[in-house]
């Protein structure tokens, strides 16, 4: 990790102590922070009133027991959490992940960078993130509704379209969405569609919102090489993940003429060098709900299952962490580089572990971050708040439309704002800086709260 402004460490340090044990939130404000001194130095009223401190502690932190009885009859605790970190610029917005991995530290690390993302999108929503541990995988549909509603029935009293608007995550689509809201409908006896996005068509749901977080990606990367004077035509590509951001983003990528080759799930990685069959890709994921092997057992010669590994060994020019956080390393940084890779764009929140993006930013490798590179799925459930509040449905091609205006507003900002601050090309500092100061304006004009 690169240092710290000297007048911005101790609210590092009064991170660490608060929050012993949260590696993943640490490693966000860390990141955040080592973006701040040029601010601080040019702004320094910016460090007045414990601004930033109050920005790295969240508003509230909310953790709760999820009793849940299984096909079996045998009763199953998890554990709940929302963090509403930031309402600042509006109501908490942020996703539900459920995985057996979440904890507080991972939820108060999403909710952090949320702040800044959702900020970047130039939408009045605020920072959270939400979750459990409870693990969705081969678990029957009546057991996952009961989980959601379950989970629901203490959520729900910390929810509202003005309050708190949960979209969802890893392990969370649509399924799971409508559960949910179907559970908030009856507890509180309105039809608050505005209250939850990423929900179906059928029932106030934004259509483009299954594909913006991985379209948005795309878009974003295409705005870093076209200020280079090149674009995503004849590149090839490697994904990691099978979820909706890996799949959509493999989706535009064909469309703007790139051939994606590769793409992984947590046991392994195909290769295709024909270019992933994304008909065979969706069918696999979306409607068996199986192991990415079958890929190859159902495509046939010419493709590849590797299992465990690495799936940047793959040689390409594009890379697009679209998984998990931390999930590409300095090593698997230095593989890259070594098979000339040009672009890395964040899909997933954090994919990148800081010795990976130093030495991106070292050799040259332009590096967006998820913050800014991921922002698409946000902006577009806040878009979905949006026909909700006026009781309005957009076109797929409306929303796409404005999806893409938006990207190309939060690139343009993070690029002049490092070009602003001396460090032309840095879109980690140019984002860090650009959705800071948005937040920081905003909590200042509403005083010591």
């Amino acid at each position: 990790m690169s240092k710290i402004d000297e007048k911005l460490q101790p609210v590092l340090d009064e991170v660490l102590r608060r929050n012993a044990g949260e590696a993943e939130f640490h490693q966000a404000v860390h990141e955040v922070l080592e973006s701040l001194g040029r601010v601080v130095a040019k702004h320094p009223d910016y460090a007045d009133h414990a601004l930033i401190e109050r920005i790295c502690e969240p508003e509230r932190q909310i953790i709760f027991r999820v009793p849940w009885i299984d096909d079996d009859g045998q009763v199953q605790i998890n554990r709940g959490f929302r963090v509403q970190f930031n309402s600042a610029l509006g109501p908490y917005k942020g996703g539900i992940r459920f995985h057996p991995s979440v904890n507080l530290g991972i939820i108060k690390f999403l909710g952090f960078e949320q702040i800044f993302k959702n900020a970047l999108t130039g939408m009045p929503i605020g920072g959270g993130k939400g979750g459990s541990d409870f693990n969705p995988r081969g678990r029957s549909d009546r057991e996952i509704m009961r989980f959601c509603q379950a989970f629901m029935l203490e959520l729900h009293r910390h929810l509202g379209e003005y309050t708190d608007v949960p979209a969802g995550d890893i392990g969370v689509g649509g399924r799971e969405i409508g559960y949910m809201f179907g559970q908030y409908k009856r507890l509180t006896n309105r039809y608050e569609a505005g209250v939850l996005t990423g929900k179906g068509l059928a029932y106030g749901g934004s259509r483009a919102r299954t594909e913006a977080t991985g379209f948005g990606l795309v878009y974003f990367v295409q705005q870093m090489l076209a200020t280079k004077g090149q674009s995503l035509d004849g590149k090839r590509v490697v994904v990691s993940g099978s979820g909706n951001v890996a799949i959509y983003a493999i989706d535009k990528i064909r469309q703007f003429g790139g051939t994606v080759v590769a793409c992984s799930d947590s046991n392994g990685y195909i290769v295709d060098e024909e270019g992933i069959d994304l008909a065979l890709l969706r069918e696999i994921k979306e409607v068996r709900r199986a192991r990415l092997s079958t890929y190859v057992e159902l495509k046939g010669p010419g493709a590849r299952y590797i299992e465990g590994g690495s799936i940047w060994d793959v040689p390409c020019q594009i890379a697009l962490p679209c998984a998990t956080q931390n999930e590409l390393t300095g090593k698997d940084a230095t593989t890259l580089i070594k098979n000339g890779v040009e672009v890395v764009g964040e899909g997933a929140n954090m994919p990148s572990t800081p010795d990976a993006v130093d030495l991106f930013h070292g050799q040259g490798v332009m590096f967006a971050p998820g913050k800014a590179a991921n922002a698409g799925g946000v902006a577009t459930s806040a878009l979905e708040m949006q026909q909700n509040a006026s009781r309005d449905s957009w076109s797929f091609e409306q929303t796409e439309a404005r999806l893409a205006q938006i990207m190309r507003g939060i690139h343009d900002d993070c690029a002049a704002t490092a070009d602003e601050y001396s460090a032309p090309g840095n879109y980690v500092l140019g984002a860090n800086i650009a959705g800071f100061v948005r937040v920081a304006e905003a909590m200042s004009a509403l005083g010591v709260v």
